[in-house]
């Protein structure tokens, strides 16, 4: 299980984080006459952010390179 959090470690990060900012969005700017699908709700809302957090947070990990042993070919 530790390992699954060392290796997850950013998404769910960037869950977390996204969660708080979506329920902050919510509860300072948020609609509350209940006609904007995504902030009139909380739960809306948190789940909103939670996504956009893992989305932008996903764009920070590390590339797995791979290195090609075999010669390169000219054309000639």
């Amino acid at each position: 299980m530790n390992e699954f959090f060392k290796k997850h470690l950013l998404k769910i990060t960037g869950i977390v984080v996204g969660m708080v900012g979506g329920y902050l969005y919510y509860y300072f700017i948020g609609c509350k006459s209940g006609t904007c699908p995504i902030t009139s709700n909380p739960y809306i809302s948190v789940l909103y952010g939670a996504v956009l957090g893992y989305l932008f947070f996903d764009l920070f990990k590390r590339k797995k390179t791979a290195i090609n042993n075999s010669p390169k070919e000219k054309d000639e």
